[in-house]
């Protein structure tokens, strides 16, 4: 597969409107980062294949048909909020949903067995009937349906680091922040590199674990770096 390094190298793009200048100096520094390792082909703002996320930075080896071929992508998080909304770990997510929709499911159900006024008698069987909440005050119902949208809003939303690793996004995962003190080196995400920013360079603190990655699943994302040349 023949690509034109020298249209991919200069793939990228502004960043979308809002984006910080500390932002988007990591994802500078991310692709100079990069070409210093041989990952020659840069883009940032690249969707990655298989998912509705865009990678900052996204990067590969030329030649991917060769056996040490591999891609990358760096997320780069300037503010310690910015990296809180992407790290939620992906399977306690999942088992807190499952846990507090069960806990709401049992709670409606004891509800309505010692409020039956609250029912909305719309079902046969009164197990399958409705409760109608609105004129009572009922603080754990209450709390725990806040508890459960919180935790699904994070499942959808606030996975990103824990998808992309599960995914196989690329054969190496970074993380970059803006300075030490954003991340702690036991909050990062399992499997991705650390980098951090010390003045105009990016130190590594942190390898990442190589990702087991297939040849149609490193072009994919090679076009799709590709394409942010266009």
């Amino acid at each position: 597969m023949k690509v034109n390094s020298e249209v991919l190298q200069t793939a990228e793009k502004p960043g979308a409107s809002g984006e910080s200048l500390a932002h988007r100096e990591l994802k500078r520094l991310a692709v100079e980062w990069a070409r210093a390792r041989r990952l020659m082909l840069c883009g940032s703002e690249v969707r990655l294949p298989r998912s509705n996320y865009r990678a900052d930075v996204a990067a590969a080896t030329p030649r991917q048909l060769s056996g040490n071929a591999v891609t990358a992508v760096f997320e780069c998080k300037a503010s310690r909020s910015d990296f809180l909304r992407d790290s939620a770990d992906e399977r306690a997510t999942v088992a807190t949903v499952q846990s507090l929709s069960e806990r709401l499911h049992a709670l409606n159900q004891l509800i309505g067995t010692h409020r039956p006024d609250l029912r909305l008698g719309e079902e046969l069987f009164p197990e399958f009937d409705c409760i109608d909440l609105r004129g009572s005050r009922h603080d754990t119902h209450r709390a725990v349906t806040k508890a459960l949208a919180a935790a699904q809003n994070a499942l959808y939303e606030g996975t990103k680091f824990s998808k992309l690793t599960r995914w196989r996004a690329a054969t190496f995962l970074y993380l970059v922040v803006d300075h030490a003190t954003l991340v702690h080196g036991h909050e990062v995400p399992a499997g991705w590199g650390l980098l951090i920013r010390e003045g105009e360079q990016l130190h590594c603190v942190i390898a990442p674990v190589r990702q087991e990655t297939k040849l149609e699943e490193r072009i994919a994302l090679l076009e799709r770096i590709a394409s942010r040349a266009r």
